[in-house]
């Protein structure tokens, strides 16, 4: 009778010894004596963690540069007093981008009255101020407002645009011309805008003048197009463009068609605008006092 308990004590015996050199996990378990230590490599220093940083940042702005948004700069005064120089845009380059159109996408077609953004095509009847570094064709930048679509007739009477005969419905604003080309117009005369005018257009006051008084206002000799009686239709895949300061403005008049290929993007808005007709020291609180803090978030119609 006391044999098997003699047995049973030496069973557990063995076993206690046979566990008592096991590792034990907290559950009970066995695990393996032998533990995988992970390999790592050398430390990361803070230095190259900011230099990967800098890269992405740099990677993504240049993608959004490329595909999305562009910042620009307004150098003069064509667009006056919907854009004032000074002014620094953002444009929506992903609206007019070609290929196809998707419905959950922002994309669409060039309307009449956008402003858009593209590449100076050049003027072949002025190739000598083509050469000016501010004006070198398919380098620099310019600001205008769609007029003419592919295959529109084009043609300017007085202080009237047509479009396939139809005069297009422009709030036309009286203004004064500035001491300085930088200077924002100054107004003289501005009626209420009716419901079906976009869009305010700026005429000088001797313009004007003419205008009431029966004569023909005098046509700039720089214009070649749309002008003198002789209207302009607009090839395909190509724009009719003007500056909103139409006394002011070197655009299709003068030089022709935007191709569609110089298309850069629809301007949108104004993220910052400077005061250039003022100074700038950088050692001073120019940059506060001067910029102008009323057209920040401005958007451009």
């Amino acid at each position: 009778m006391n044999e098997p308990a003699i047995t049973t004590e030496e069973k557990t015996a063995e076993k206690r010894g046979v566990f008592g050199s096991r590792s034990v996990s907290p559950n009970g378990r066995e695990r393996d004596s032998k533990v995988e230590t992970e390999t790592t490599g050398p430390p990361r220093s803070v230095i190259r963690e900011y230099f990967e940083s800098a890269v992405v940042t740099v990677i993504m702005a240049l993608f959004g540069m490329t595909f999305i948004v562009q910042a620009v700069k307004v150098p003069t005064g064509s667009m006056q007093n919907t854009i004032v120089v000074g002014d620094h845009l953002l444009v929506n380059k992903f609206i007019f981008a070609p290929g196809p159109r998707l419905p959950v996408l922002p994309q669409r077609e060039i309307r009449r009255s956008d402003i858009i953004v593209f590449k100076y095509p050049g003027n072949p009847f002025n190739q000598e101020r083509d050469r000016d570094e501010d004006n070198i064709p398919f380098k620099v930048n310019y600001v205008k407002r769609v007029i003419g679509l592919p295959g529109d007739v084009v043609e300017v009477k007085g202080l009237r645009v047509f479009v396939n005969g139809t005069p297009l419905p422009e709030h036309i604003v009286v203004a004064k011309k500035p001491i300085s080309e930088k200077a924002p117009l100054e107004i003289k005369e501005e009626t209420p805008r009716q419901g079906n005018e976009l869009y305010d257009v700026y005429y000088f006051e001797r313009t004007v003048e003419a205008e009431r008084e029966g004569q023909d206002p005098s046509i700039s000799s720089d214009f070649h197009f749309a002008v003198n009686g002789k209207p302009a239709k607009v090839p395909e895949n190509s724009y009719f463009v003007m500056g909103d300061d139409r006394d002011n403005s070197l655009d299709s008049r003068a030089w022709g068609f935007v191709p569609r290929e110089l298309v850069i993007g629809r301007a949108m808005f104004v993220y910052w605008s400077y005061d250039e007709t003022k100074s700038f020291n950088p050692l001073s609180l120019d940059f506060f006092t001067n910029t102008r803090w009323s057209r920040t978030g401005t958007m451009v119609r």
